[in-house]
This record gives structure tokens, C-alpha cells and sequence, in this order.
């Protein structure tokens, strides 16, 4: 099978529900209505046979006009069986911010669900453990939504880190806005 004919087999079982199809330098790409994407998931690794997940990310859409919801999910999958690929995407229905967790599926969706709760705030329902993974417990923002501010914000826990607001604007790292090529854009250390 190739990750074509997977998600052929997809739009075919579930067709109310994939939306979107983008097929890219042998990539595959579904978009797949919230209801669904639980069974959706669950095709995929029972019938297709993807039984790796590589990873579980999200979007944030704020301040896009074009999106109907904030954020969206994107799950990475892979076939050993087949040696393919395919990425399944899903918007968060902004009334209830919750998906449901993969985690019954493919155990390690344990920290990769836990991190996009952590930095997006997004609520995984059926999460065995749903818990801050890189933040302290109690840390009231997600700092990787569009609308964090990236000289961070001030807090009142003296006793972690520092108490001011991180140094980014003018810090020890810059980039440069450029024609040039990646590399020459890339971060640098400040010359001192």
C-alpha cells in the first residue's frame, strides 16, 4: 500500500468527513471533521496498519480571518509494515477546546498530548494523565498561542527562574531579515 492508497481507502470509508486532500511530494495530507477524527485515528492504526505515531502538534490560528477555529491538531503517522506516511489534521472546535486523546491507541500520544496541553492549552478528554509537562504546575498561560507575548510574561513565583520578563527583544540571539538563504537567517549569537 502506498500512503496514496491509504488515504484513498479513507476518503472512501469516511467521506462526510475528510474535507481537505492535499497530496505533496508524496505526502499525504487529510483534513478530517472533529466528530470523526477519533474513528478516523483508529481506522488508521487497526485496518491501515500505521502503527507509529511520530508526532501530535498544533496550529494556532489567531488572527487568520480564513480559519473557523483557533487551533488545530496535526497527527504524523507511520506504517513500518508499508513505509509510508500520512498526516491527518483536524481543527479544535472552538466551543468545547477539547479533543479526544489518542492515547489508547498509541501509548506514546501520553507526552505528546501533554505537551500540546502544556504550550497550547488545548484539553485532551479521555487523557490518562493530563498534566503541565514542561511548565510548573499552577502556571497560568500557554506560551506557545500566537497571543503570548515573546518577551514572556512577568511573574510573582520568585523561587522559579527570574521574576522579570524574558530578554528577547535585544537579547543574546538575532536574525537577520534577508533575501539570503536559510542558513544566513537562521539565529545567531550576538557579537559581543
Amino acid at each position: 500500500m502506498t500512503a496514496a492508497d491509504a488515504a484513498n481507502a479513507l476518503q472512501t470509508k469516511f467521506a462526510s468527513a475528510v474535507s481537505t486532500r492535499l497530496a505533496f511530494r508524496g505526502e499525504e495530507t487529510l483534513k478530517v471533521d472533529p466528530a470523526s477524527l477519533k474513528a478516523v485515528l483508529s481506522h488508521c492504526k487497526t485496518d491501515l496498519g500505521f502503527d507509529y505515531l511520530v508526532d501530535v502538534s498544533s496550529l494556532d490560528h489567531f488572527g487568520d480571518d480564513h480559519a473557523q477555529n483557533r487551533f488545530e491538531m496535526v497527527y504524523e503517522l507511520y506504517s513500518y509494515r508499508d513505509k509510508i506516511h500520512l498526516r491527518i489534521r483536524s481543527e479544535v472546535p472552538d466551543q468545547t477546546g477539547k479533543v479526544e486523546s489518542v492515547v489508547d491507541l498509541w501509548p506514546t500520544a501520553n507526552w505528546h498530548e501533554r505537551e500540546v496541553y502544556d504550550m497550547m492549552g488545548i484539553d485532551f478528554s479521555g487523557h490518562p494523565d493530563l498534566r503541565r509537562i514542561l511548565m510548573w504546575e499552577g502556571y497560568p498561560f500557554f506560551p506557545l498561542r500566537k497571543d503570548f507575548p515573546l518577551g514572556g510574561k512577568e511573574t510573582d513565583v520568585p523561587d522559579v527562574a527570574f521574576t522579570g520578563t524574558a530578554p528577547l527583544a535585544g537579547g543574546p540571539f538575532v536574525t537577520v531579515a534577508a533575501d539570503a538563504t536559510t542558513v544566513h537567517r537562521e539565529p545567531r549569537s550576538r557579537d559581543l
